[in-house]
């Protein structure tokens, strides 16, 4: 039987925010799930499909799938769709020539698409060929490609029919054709599927079949013997813990980690104060809420859901939306509040439909208390992009009425993508904070001029923005220069034996643009500009910094 060996890391208490790394002693096994998922991954052009509501343990159960096919000596894949820009998905070809790409970049190959790709064929057959003749003609062994939060997809309906129905087709040529054998397909996915798919072209109803299950009072108890709590929690706290939380892994882990972090409070404590907006969930809670107030029928259905505690039969539909949300729990056709802990807190929100002039007050106090989230990069915490987009209109005008310079700093961070494969996510998030914090600080020493203006951005997954008014291409430059050799000086140790990148730390490559704004033209040009140097930095072998050669003011 496969096992993964089991090591305690260096920081003991591990924050559960993130997929449970390889080898933690807090990751818990939930039979017979990773049996099947091993068994099934090892038969020839199978399908897995994980469907969980998030924080439920879907990926840190798909870092266990690769993990075991690398030691089947599979060739492994893991493409996240949330890593994907918006401008992926603005059309089919678009979309299907970026996964094409992932997947070559991650067998480190050329991508070779032009050569594969006809516009007389269509996108769907141009990905079947590129796939068949190019990259399973390539390796020799199975090719296990691990998609995670497929549910994105659903937002864009016309590409996600196209997606879905390829994987199918895939899927049926393995069973008469030797060479799609070879791929073998893991799907997750947060949420039930809301579009139409033709039951014959849909991937959701073949294959393996997972649903990832509630800790039981036992593996809870496990969990918190490996918290060291098994001196200060009896069984009746465990199950009230149970009652409380019902075994969802993320409430139930949060839970034992506050209380193994904070000997000071108490069981009964942290539960009583758990559905209040002080509480360890309230960041959690809120999400939910916001998804509810913003579907008014899914709040109403909840209402009546959390009205009668012997469960009650609503739309089938919006019982499906509530359970892949992990709100309720649905036997036979009636629907139960998942766990105290949701029933406590949602009781008390206002989830029926509101008057316009309710709507805009409850809308102006939401802003009010989100506005911090809505401008702030989730991982890095300096400014996201759409603030970014606010902020850099803003200055355009600005400084066009002043006939003032400004500058725009496009800052990559060198293989990123390559790093989080060999490093795990946790490590890219740590790896992409560490440089956030040398951004805001080089820029926050670059100047006193305009000070409350300069604006450290996260850019795209892998990119920050740095927006310099007032200061010309040529002090721009020196900063991005002092931040390159700060970033070198952290020295994040790449892997780089095994992949002889060609630096042994992480770098960063830079792209410096400044004009002085018109009002009547697109910051696009300033945008672009950056983009252009960047892009020259790339091409001349990365962790260096370049000028654009048409707006250097």
């Amino acid at each position: 039987m496969y096992e993964i060996k089991t090591r305690m890391h260096l920081s003991i208490l591990e924050l559960p925010n993130e997929p449970v790394p390889l080898g933690s002693v807090f990751y818990v096994e939930r039979p017979p799930v990773e049996k099947l998922v091993y068994e099934e991954i090892t038969k020839p052009g199978c399908i897995i499909r994980i469907k969980a509501p998030r924080k439920m343990g879907k990926s840190s159960l798909l870092l266990r799938i690769i993990d075991f096919a690398k030691h089947q000596k599979y060739r492994t894949i893991y493409l996240d769709f949330q890593l994907a820009d918006r401008e992926t998905f603005k059309s089919l070809d678009k979309f299907l020539r970026w996964f094409c790409a992932n997947i070559a970049h991650q067998l480190k190959l050329k991508e070779n698409l032009e050569e594969y790709w006809d516009e007389q064929l269509g996108s769907k057959v141009n990905c079947s060929i590129y796939f068949q003749d190019y990259l399973l003609s390539y390796i020799e062994s199975p090719l296990v490609l691990a998609l995670n939060e497929v549910n994105l997809l659903f937002e864009y309906p016309k590409i996600a029919q196209d997606f879905l129905g390829l994987l199918r087709s895939w899927h049926e040529l393995g069973k008469h054709e030797e060479i799609w054998r070879q791929l073998r397909l893991v799907i997750c996915h947060s949420t039930e599927v809301y579009i139409d798919l033709n039951i014959n072209q849909s991937p959701f109803n073949i294959g393996l079949n997972v649903e990832l299950p509630e800790f039981t009072t036992e593996q809870i108890h496990r969990l918190a013997r490996v918290h060291k709590l098994n001196f200060q929690l009896d069984i009746a706290q465990i199950l009230c813990i149970q009652q409380m939380l019902g075994g969802h892994p993320y409430l139930v882990r949060l839970a034992l980690y506050e209380l193994a972090n904070n000997p000071k409070i108490t069981v009964e404590e942290l539960l009583e104060s758990s559905p209040r907006i002080t509480g360890i969930y309230s960041a959690h809670l809120r999400t939910l809420l916001v998804t509810l107030q913003n579907n008014p029928a899914l709040g109403m259905a909840l209402k009546q859901v959390i009205n009668n505690l012997d469960g009650v039969e609503i739309n089938h539909i919006l019982a499906y939306k509530l359970e892949s949300m992990g709100l309720v729990k649905i036997t036979g056709s009636l629907c139960k509040v998942s766990c105290e802990l949701y029933r406590l807190y949602f009781a008390s929100q206002n989830l029926e439909e509101l008057s316009l002039q309710e709507k805009l007050v409850q809308l102006n106090k939401e802003n009010i208390e989100l506005k911090q989230l809505a401008i702030t990069d989730e991982v890095t915490q300096v400014a996201n992009r759409r603030y970014f987009d606010i902020r850099l209109e803003k200055l355009w005008q600005e400084l066009a009425s002043q006939m003032a310079p400004l500058s725009l700093i496009l800052c990559e961070i060198d293989y990123l993508k390559l790093y989080s494969d060999t490093k795990g996510k946790q490590a890219a998030n740590s790896c992409l904070q560490e440089i956030a914090r040398v951004l805001e600080t080089k820029v926050e020493s670059s100047s006193v001029s305009y000070s409350s203006s300069r604006l450290v951005a996260r850019y795209d997954y892998h990119q920050f923005a740095i927006l310099l008014p007032q200061m010309n291409s040529l002090v721009s430059l020196k900063l991005a220069e002092n931040i390159r050799n700060e970033v070198i000086k952290l020295g994040i140790l790449h892997d780089f034996d095994y992949h002889g990148f060609p630096a042994s730390v992480v770098t960063v490559s830079l792209g410096v643009a400044c004009t002085i704004p018109n009002a009547q033209a697109s910051t696009s040009i300033l945008v672009d500009a950056a983009d252009e140097a960047l892009y020259k930095s790339k091409r001349n072998d990365r962790n260096c910094t370049y000028v654009s050669s048409t707006l250097n003011h």
